[in-house]
């Protein structure tokens, strides 16, 4: 049975694009995919409700990493929903210490102090993960035929989540918002060009993006692909 998904798109702050969250129905319930940027809060919640995702019915929270626009409303939805959140360690510390750069290259000093007032993930935002994701990791014991693949490369605790039919939510490796490719924002491009090389063989059929619309993957190009 083909899995439903929904794509939700949400504005990022200060007009600087979309990012996409991933709403999942499966026979046990709702997996959500991410989770969207503080200033989009009130438009999330909606998008659930006018989905008919319910606190009885949303399963798990399942976070590809550890960035702003992804958890931003992680610990929200989590008090909402009472549904678990569930992330790679390599990324904690980014949710629980609000520090985006926690395991990345250290940025100027100007970035790091402007950021958290760009992202507005504040102490209200942070929390700690209920749930560890390893790679490999089968989740059909929350009833989603799918399991977690480790793709380092954006950040060190990124994850894909790949699902029945070769459906694979890819987070930040790669994107789509002129043509799929490597994401633009890239911490280690030699680790990203791991992951992809590490999906190549594997089923994919159809990636779901962070940002950009949805593509096949046999439109990715093959070889090394470098972040611009």
């Amino acid at each position: 049975m083909p899995l439903d998904i929904k794509r939700l798109t949400f504005p990022l702050p200060f007009r600087l694009g979309h990012v996409n969250c991933y709403l999942i129905r499966s026979t046990a319930g709702y997996a959500l995919v991410d989770t969207g940027a503080r200033n989009a809060r009130r438009q999330v919640a909606q998008a659930l409700e006018r989905a008919g995702c319910t606190p009885s019915s949303l399963k798990i929270i399942l976070l590809t990493h550890g960035d702003f626009d992804h958890i931003g409303n992680a610990a929200f939805l989590r008090s909402a929903f009472r549904a678990p959140l569930a992330m790679h360690p390599g990324d904690y510390g980014m949710a629980e210490r609000g520090d985006m750069f926690v395991n990345r290259k250290s940025p100027g000093w100007a970035i790091r102090t402007l950021l958290p007032l760009f992202t507005g993930f504040g102490p209200g935002e942070r929390f700690t993960p209920d749930i560890l994701l390893t790679d490999g990791q089968d989740l059909s014991a929350i009833g989603l035929e799918a399991s977690v693949l480790s793709l380092p490369g954006h950040s060190r605790g990124s994850i894909g989540i790949l699902a029945a039919g070769g459906n694979l939510f890819c987070g930040d490796l790669l994107e789509n918002t002129t043509e799929p490719k490597l994401n633009s924002l890239m911490d280690d491009s030699d680790a990203a060009n791991d992951s992809i090389g590490r999906l190549r063989p594997l089923s994919v059929t159809t990636v779901y993006p962070g940002h950009g619309e949805p593509f096949p993957f046999a439109r990715l190009p093959q070889g090394p692909t470098q972040a611009s």
